[in-house]
């Protein structure tokens, strides 16, 4: 380090005077006055020198006196200018001392705050990107092997390997849906389309849009009672169960079988579904719902489906929660009664 660097690190140390006082007028008003009270008593003193030293040193001794106190309330902006122009670079690292109540010492704390806030933004979105790009390359990469493999003659474009390439598109269909209702959430709440409408039917066909799949997993449903109406958005609360019923069944074997149970409650709908699989973990029952979150095992998901289920219930004001259960996993939903007439933003 340079001696001019050392001494304005050194310059940067010095105590703050004035920082107790919660007002920069205050202090504006303290630096004027000191400086006037200084320059009256040397002159004072210097009464019985001749006048022109005691007017210079009252002077030199003023100037002296107001760039050390004033060092503390512009050492901040600075510091804030040093910070931003290293956030304009990438770096969030930099951070503003603001050990100062006043207005100064206020604007400090906001611009460490919006520094933190600016950084934990970044690395979300450097994850998020990662992780797509890990998503989108895995059944690309798949499927560009299938159909080299098939141009070149390797394989047979027979049933199988054809069953093999639309598994790929499906996934990618199934990555691009989540993407896009991921970008919902990250844009802000969206308004809900409230409606009556029947449970059993409405479970029956959003298990129908699953089981397609995965016709080797029975999916169960009992609705009690067997005519229970809901109101709620139905688009979003088939998010919910579709994303549920597929998460079970990929934690499923053959044999298993998930159920799908409604009730209803005195605080709303309540909704469950149960699979036989490994189960979840104590430890991963809150982690398994944020993005891109998958579980020991895998399953050949996105690690979205949950954390988009868990938006769809918030929006309804509900609550998503795993239960503890002796064997598989028991994912239970509480949606809120609402009216026709109630939309949530």
């Amino acid at each position: 380090m340079s001696f001019a660097g050392w001494l304005t690190e050194l310059w940067d140390r010095l105590p703050r005077p004035l920082d107790p006082f919660a007002s920069f007028k205050v202090k504006t008003g303290l630096l004027v006055g000191g400086a006037i009270l200084l320059a009256s008593f040397t002159f004072w003193i210097g009464a019985s020198w001749q006048f022109r030293y005691a007017l210079l040193a009252a002077l030199a001794t003023s100037l002296i006196l107001t760039q050390f106190l004033a060092h503390g309330m512009t050492s901040p902006l600075r510091q804030m200018t040093a910070a931003a122009r290293a956030m304009a670079r990438g770096d969030y690292s930099l951070r503003v001392r603001a050990t100062s109540r006043d207005e100064i010492g206020q604007l400090a704390t906001a611009f460490n705050q919006m520094a933190t806030d600016l950084e934990a933004a970044d690395e979300y979105r450097r994850g998020l990107i990662g992780n797509v790009s890990h998503e989108l390359r895995t059944p690309i990469t798949a499927l560009q092997a299938v159909l080299e493999n098939v141009v070149d003659g390797v394989v047979e474009p027979d049933a199988a390997t054809m069953r093999m390439a639309l598994s790929q598109t499906e996934r990618l269909g199934e990555l691009v849906t989540n993407l896009l209702d991921l970008s919902r959430i990250e844009g802000g709440a969206i308004p809900l389309q409230i409606s009556r409408f029947d449970v059993g039917e409405f479970l029956h066909d959003a298990v129908e849009h699953v089981s397609v799949s995965a016709s080797d997993i029975p999916v169960v449903i009992r609705v009690s009672p067997p005519d229970l109406k809901a109101v709620a958005d139905p688009a979003r609360l088939r998010q919910v169960v579709v994303n549920l019923v597929d998460n079970a069944i990929r934690h499923s074997s053959p044999g298993d079988r998930v159920t799908v149970l409604a009730t209803s409650q005195v605080s709303g709908l309540r909704l469950e579904v149960a699979d036989q699989g490994p189960g979840i973990a104590p430890a991963e029952r809150e982690r398994v719902f944020q993005r891109f979150t998958r579980g020991a095992t895998s399953d050949g998901g996105t690690g979205l489906g949950l954390a988009i289920a868990r938006w769809a219930v918030e929006l309804h004001g509900g609550v998503i929660e795993v239960m503890d259960t002796g064997m598989g996993c028991r994912i239970r939903v509480g949606i809120p009664e609402m009216t026709t007439g109630e939309a949530s933003a």
